[in-house]
């Protein structure tokens, strides 16, 4: 593949590209991010009247994003996915090893501060758990669904990923065992009994033990299939939110209200590290928001008034 090959809008062209990237990539998560990242890119490239595949060209790429007002996370996922390209391009042949080592070397954005993210208080995260319609199928399943999420921490893939065989009983209690979550990382869950409760009655109404613990729902109200997808998940958090007022909250605040909570509740930070599946006790900490305390803030004890 020529280097004037690497930046084109034929579509097939483009599929032989984003190849070089995406084989290289485990996870589908970040290889549906990279290949829209870099469809963006080479649809920008030739709209802009850009030639060659250069440090300069990334860097002009970049003030663009940035013009656009995109946040330094999107930018720097983008560039990621660009520095991926370049490096796999050299190794095949299709760019210089010095135009893709300087196309290593264009920075990232650098981000100040960090997000405070979405989480329910505990009346919000019940009224979440008791929206579901419980005299129908689909409403029981999503009960559990939503139980797993606020009641175990769980990521959106790892609740479509969990089976029956994960759940076993260990010093008298039920345990989400062997879950393997990002990068690969396995860990154990203790599970509350009202989530093991929620998912019995799921699992009774639709008469299944082994396998996938969360399915499809046809629309008639019976199952329709053997699994669901991580934006099945999504999808189900979504339909409950929006109503209650929750415009933002997403799968992951879901697990972000667990640490919370279970943190208010008394819960020592290590354990709900363990649980989370961290390998850093800042990554749990962040979830948390021990560094910024919004129910003893700074600002309420300065004296002051209107």
């Amino acid at each position: 593949m020529a280097t004037t090959a690497l930046v084109t809008r034929d579509r097939n062209t483009q599929e032989q590209i984003m190849a070089l990237v995406l084989d290289g990539l485990q996870s589908r998560h970040s290889r549906r991010a990279y290949r829209r990242a870099l469809t963006d890119f080479l649809d920008w490239h030739a709209e802009s009247g850009q030639r060659g595949l250069s440090k300069a060209t990334v860097n002009a790429y970049r003030r663009t994003l940035l013009d656009r007002g995109y946040s330094a996370a999107s930018v720097n996922q983008r560039l990621s996915a660009i520095r991926k390209l370049a490096s796999e391009a050299a190794d095949n042949g299709a760019l210089g090893e010095q135009a893709a080592a300087a196309i290593g070397r264009v920075p990232g954005v650098r981000q100040e501060g960090q997000r405070a993210g979405n989480w329910l208080n505990v009346r919000q995260a019940q009224a979440m758990l008791d929206a579901p319609d419980t005299s129908t199928l689909k409403g029981l399943r999503d009960r559990a669904l939503l139980a797993v999420l606020l009641g175990a921490g769980l990521r959106r893939a790892e609740a479509a990923a969990l089976t029956f065989e994960h759940l076993q009983q260990r010093e008298a209690r039920w345990v989400i065992v062997d879950l393997r979550g990002k990068r690969g990382r396995v860990r154990s869950v203790p599970v509350a009994s009202w989530v093991k409760a929620a998912i019995d009655a799921w699992a009774q109404a639709a008469g299944i033990g082994a396998g996938r613990v969360f399915r499809s729902v046809h629309k008639g109200g019976r199952l329709d299939g053997d699994s669901m997808t991580a934006q099945a998940v999504y999808d189900v958090v979504r339909c409950y939110a929006e109503p209650l007022g929750f415009d933002a909250l997403a799968p992951h605040d879901c697990r972000r209200t667990f640490a919370k909570l279970a943190m208010k509740g008394g819960a020592p930070v290590p354990q709900i590290q363990l649980s989370l599946g961290h390998a850093s006790m800042a990554t749990t900490e962040r979830y948390l928001g021990v560094q910024l305390d919004l129910a003893n803030a700074p600002g309420d004890r300065l004296g002051l008034r209107i």
